[in-house]
């Protein structure tokens, strides 16, 4: 154990106060949520539970703050955008902490990826001001892209901070204004976020937060006549009632919902290389990431030999205290998220997969809280659950091929779309990429974009986040005849 323990947040040190309407700090005037740390179960703040009625007031302000905002220049909205990233960089150690406090990420990867992300993903949207057609001339016709208007939010609780900057920051380039509703698990950046749009000059209104719990926030934004448009990213299931919902109010829908990324190995691929990797983007957050690869294709004469270098390399992946500097994996984000995956993890072995790293069950040593042992199942059946299934924790799947066209048939084989990951020769791999049903594809480990298009196909969702086709999506087009 290191002296990082020091950055425990103190009792109600992150309490949060109220919603964030109209550019101020609205009280909440009924119950409370309260927010639990999955590493002991001990409660680390309280959270107001909003109501239809504190959607309204956001909405409200929404729409009293649109006309002025979406008439202000691209090239200011951008500068805004610009000091915001520069607001969040200054947050970046309160970030971390209040991440590392409500979903267990380890530190370190709290600081680098959930703080760090945003800033990276602010200064990409930000720098689009000037290289997206706002208008263009189409014969005689005049082109014009115009805000949707007032953007529903809805965000998940496994990248907090990650996954409401994905939105916001395309929304409000693009000239809308935005209710947030975050996770009620995980939203204890939210306040952080607003004190930094204010610092960063956005106007009271531009940005509204109401906290609360999805059957009641969640639905009466979606339903609101007031919101224009709704961005959801979480499940699948849920995804498909958001869509519903909003089509009594014909709402434009942008939905990222889950996965069941295949990382496929060619027989010419850098055997260490993908190794490394595949454990990597496996395992890192706990495996809670709708992008991570849990399904490893790798040809069948080769599959012992993968397996064994996978169990050696998945000795480094250390599960311990989160606030601890080393540790490499915390818990999982909820008691709750446990018996999720613990329950996949025992289907697997009663299915007779073959366990050859992790299991069921508490990691000895750190039965008190959220914490899972990360697993490999090898020689699995690509039709099983647990292949099939998105699981959101660390749970690996290896599964043999004998052809290239039975391992691109394995890859496209479920209801997910949203990557894909392809390790090989590099002209080969591109080729096997070009044939994967995905809406993002990583050939020999190629790095995350925020300039590149997010999103999925098939049920992992409809539209996209980032890069220009992200803040395109919060765009409506008209055509004036000239």
């Amino acid at each position: 154990m290191t002296n990082a323990l020091t950055l425990v947040p103190a009792p109600h040190e992150l309490d949060i106060a109220g919603h964030w309407i109209g550019g101020a700090t609205a009280p909440g005037d009924g119950p409370t949520m309260e927010v639990v740390s999955p590493v002991d179960g001990a409660v680390v703040a309280t959270v107001p539970r909003g109501s239809a009625a504190d959607v309204d007031r956001a909405v409200a302000a929404a729409r009293a703050a649109l006309p002025a905002w979406s008439s202000t220049s691209p090239a200011d909205r951008g500068a805004v955008l610009h000091r915001l990233a520069g607001e969040l960089e200054t947050r970046r150690e309160r970030i971390a902490r209040a991440i590392t406090a409500e979903i267990g990420a380890p530190i370190a990867l709290a600081r680098a990826a959930h703080a760090g992300f945003p800033v990276a993903v602010t200064e990409a949207v930000a720098s689009l001001a000037g290289t997206i057609a706002w208008t263009e001339e189409i014969g005689n016709s005049l082109v014009v892209r115009e805000p949707v208007g007032v953007v529903g939010a809805l965000t998940p609780w496994n990248f907090p901070l990650q996954q409401v900057i994905t939105k916001i920051a395309p929304a409000l380039l693009a000239g809308n204004t935005v209710v947030l509703k975050p996770a009620e698990t995980a939203p204890l950046t939210a306040p952080i976020l607003a004190e930094a749009a204010a610092a960063a000059g956005l106007p009271a209104g531009a940005l509204n937060i109401v906290h609360g719990v999805g059957a009641v926030v969640g639905e009466a934004i979606t339903t609101h006549a007031g919101i224009d448009m709704v961005s959801f990213t979480g499940s699948t299931a849920v995804g498909k009632r958001v869509a519903v919902a909003a089509s009594d109010t014909v709402k434009r829908v942008a939905l990222e919902l889950g996965g069941k990324t295949a990382n496929l190995v060619l027989p010419d691929a850098d055997l260490e290389h993908a190794v490394a990797e595949t454990l990597a983007y496996s395992w890192t957050n706990s495996g809670q990431a709708c992008g991570a690869w849990t399904r490893l294709l790798v040809p069948a004469d080769r599959h012992d030999e993968i397996v064994a270098a996978l169990v050696d390399a998945a000795q480094a992946y250390t599960v311990g205290d989160p606030w601890d500097e080393t540790t490499r994996l915390g818990p999982l984000a909820s008691e709750a998220q446990w018996e999720r995956v613990n329950a996949y993890i025992e289907r697997g072995v009663a299915a007779g997969l073959d366990l050859v790293h992790g299991g069921p069950g508490r990691v000895p040593g750190l039965e008190r809280g959220a914490f899972i042992r990360p697993t490999i199942f090898a020689n699995v059946d690509p039709r099983s659950v647990v292949a099939q299934e998105e699981i959101f924790g660390p749970v690996l799947s290896v599964i043999p091929y004998h052809s290239e066209d039975e391992a691109v048939a394995i890859a496209n084989g479920t209801i997910y779309g949203l990557g894909a990951a392809v390790f090989g020769e590099r002209d080969h791999a591109l080729a096997v990429a070009g044939r994967l049903e995905a809406g993002q594809v990583y050939v020999n480990g190629g790095r995350f974009n925020p300039l590149a298009p997010f999103g999925g196909t098939k049920q992992s969702g409809t539209g996209r986040e980032m890069g220009v086709a992200g803040v395109e999506e919060f765009t409506e087009l008209k055509a004036i005849q000239l």
